[in-house]
């Protein structure tokens, strides 16, 4: 397990009740009641943490290395039934996004994500959970070929931006985000968009135009990282902190300028301490979400959802 900085009381207790463990197994002594009080500490520190969380301190659990990716929610939510689909037929299959049929509960739905690699060789594979233009247009030929056959989309976000590169630029990144945005505001379809770690800029918001966009807990979204911020603003990344809390990234502060539609609590911890149960909240969810909208006209839902895009941002000045 990797703990980060703010997390070394937590750290330092785990180290405890391992070592204590450790001495039991040798020696074949009791130490129930020693490991009880651990972790009964430990339980409680994550507590004391986890409640008074900074929103840098939340950029920074999006990032955790431990935290599930795209496709183990996939794999978890769908019990082994997704079947990836690949390339936009167009250049090539983008590995930095993912998508494909699943099954949830008996109910077939297309799933979509970034996905960033659970490994070095794996990051360099996926390049990091940037996608290129690729990328977005097969998202969008899964999207088209899901509104097809009558079958709902779930978006998982995860991705720190498009990929910046000179041959993304010239292949079309701008206009294929752009042309998502268009097209995803008119899928007849329900659409959820998840945002499941970092929700950064374009890259996001390529796949983020949904009937109800829900992020995690210990989860960001922004037009730009803290890190950039910073160093557009002040030429470095000292002031990432300042900048964290500046942006109004954090679910809560989404959700208070109705910039998404609701919070999925996290276990007190952290996905990336208890993913098992984070999947089955996730799934939870979407399972209620579907329910909802699948019982509106498509119409209706299609006029729904650009109304609630179109009202973003909106300011009414008086007299």
């Amino acid at each position: 397990m990797n703990y980060l900085e703010f997390e070394k009381p937590i750290a330092e207790l785990q180290e405890q009740l391992e070592k204590i463990q450790q001495v039991a197994e040798k020696s074949g002594v009791d130490v129930s009641k020693t490991t009880a009080d651990i972790e009964e500490k430990i339980k409680q520190a994550r507590i004391e943490i986890y409640s008074n969380l900074t929103p840098w301190q939340r950029v920074q659990v999006s990032r955790h290395p431990d935290r599930p990716y795209t496709l183990a929610y996939i794999n978890s939510i769908t019990d082994g039934t997704f079947m990836e689909l690949h390339g936009d037929r167009t250049v090539k299959d983008d590995k930095a996004m993912v998508g494909g049929f699943g099954s949830i509960d008996g109910k077939t739905v297309m799933f979509i994500g970034q996905q960033k690699g659970i490994n070095t060789k794996m990051r360099q594979i996926r390049n990091f959970g940037m996608p290129n233009p690729e990328g977005y247009r097969k998202a969008l030929r899964l999207m088209k070929l899901a509104e097809k056959f009558n079958k709902p989309i779930v978006t998982l976000i995860d991705t720190p931006g498009a990929f910046p590169g000179l041959e993304a630029e010239e292949r079309g990144q701008g206009e294929a985000i752009a042309r998502n945005l268009l097209e995803m505001s008119q899928l007849k379809v329900p659409v959820i968009c998840i945002i499941i770690g970092e929700g950064a800029s374009g890259g996001a918001l390529g796949i983020g135009i949904g009937d109800k966009v829900l992020m995690l807990e210990n989860t960001w979204y922004s037009v730009i990282s803290p890190e950039s911020c910073s160093s557009i603003l002040w030429r470095n990344w000292d002031n990432k902190e300042r900048a964290a809390e500046a942006l109004k990234l954090t679910p809560e502060d989404m959700l208070g300028n109705k910039l998404i539609d609701g919070i999925i609590p996290e276990p007190i911890g952290g996905a990336h301490t208890f993913p098992e149960e984070t999947f089955k909240t996730v799934k939870a969810e979407i399972l209620k979400q579907l329910t909802k909208l699948e019982k509106l006209d498509p119409k209706k839902r299609v006029t729904q959802r650009i109304d609630k895009f179109c009202a973003m941002g909106v300011v009414n000045e008086e007299d």
